[in-house]
């Protein structure tokens, strides 16, 4: 059977199964299981999703290794179109009960949902020893599933929010650094030279990032007593600035929670901005 029309067929099984079941429960509720996340029916949904998204991802990672995968290369094939016709069914059906469908495929989820199912149909297409590679990297991508996950993380948007607040600062701090590692690699440039593997001052800034990050590869290393004396330095400062990122989104976070709890008022005076813990009005004294 050609390549397209199993395609063809697939996608049309896909939307006609979407019909049905749209048609069987009605679309409202659909969109309680579906879309909603504070049912109980909507919570069964999503961590039956969230089994089915470990589950495809595991098996993505297992048939990276060559040994498993041809050891049982019908099993991984029947679970790669199994999750990609359950994902597939997914999408479908949001779609179907959502109000705003084109919303739903424009934004980022709905964007990442269709990533996750792509490459099992464009492989279809491009089948054959002379595409192989090519349809290797397409199914490289079905490790966006993982992504979906983001999506039920009740702190995501409370990390997210907090690193948009910080942006400036996060800004200044990579700025700093990119200033901090080229003057450290020019330094030890002039300070080893080509005899101790500093052959260019992009080796030395090379040298400097591994060092500050504390990653440390080992294979470019100062030989002189002062290169040695300012690498100490280095690796000292290094561990020092790990806590300024840290620092900046941990106080982050800290304000973007606060704009989420509710403002507390005094019933009497009126007055908010009273800690989550306050039992008393700091302006009138009356209970809360």
């Amino acid at each position: 059977m050609a390549p397209l029309l199993v395609l063809l067929l697939l996608l049309s099984g896909l939307l006609v199964s979407g019909l049905l079941l749209r048609q069987h429960f009605g679309r409202a509720t659909l969109h309680r299981v579906i879309v909603e996340a504070d049912t109980p029916a909507g919570k069964a949904f999503d961590l039956l999703l969230l089994i089915a998204i470990s589950a495809s991802v595991f098996a993505v990672i297992l048939e990276s290794d060559s040994r498993v995968a041809l050891s049982h290369p019908h099993l991984f094939e029947g679970l790669e179109w199994g999750f990609t016709l359950l994902f597939g069914l997914e999408y479908v059906l949001r779609l179907l009960c959502t109000s705003q469908p084109l919303r739903y495929a424009t934004s980022f989820f709905g964007v990442v949902d269709l990533i996750a199912i792509l490459p099992s149909f464009l492989g279809l297409m491009l089948a054959g020893t002379k595409f192989f590679l090519v349809v290797r990297i397409l199914r490289l991508l079905r490790v966006f599933r993982i992504l979906k996950l983001g999506e039920y993380l009740q702190e995501s948007e409370l990390l997210w929010r907090a690193i948009v607040a910080s942006r400036r600062k996060i800004l200044v701090f990579l700025m700093t650094m990119v200033l901090l590692v080229v003057i450290i690699g020019a330094l030890m440039y002039l300070i080893e030279g080509e005899s101790g593997g500093f052959v260019s001052i992009p080796v030395g800034i090379y040298w400097a990032v591994v060092t500050v990050t504390t990653v440390g590869y080992g294979d470019v290393a100062p030989v002189t007593p002062l290169g040695r004396f300012v690498a100490s330095i280095v690796m000292l400062l290094g561990y020092s600035i790990i806590a300024v990122p840290t620092g900046i989104l941990t106080v982050g976070i800290q304000q973007a929670r606060r704009r989420q709890e509710p403002v507390r008022r005094c019933p009497s005076c009126g007055k908010g901005g009273h800690q989550g813990d306050a039992r008393f009005c700091h302006q009138c004294g009356n209970g809360l």
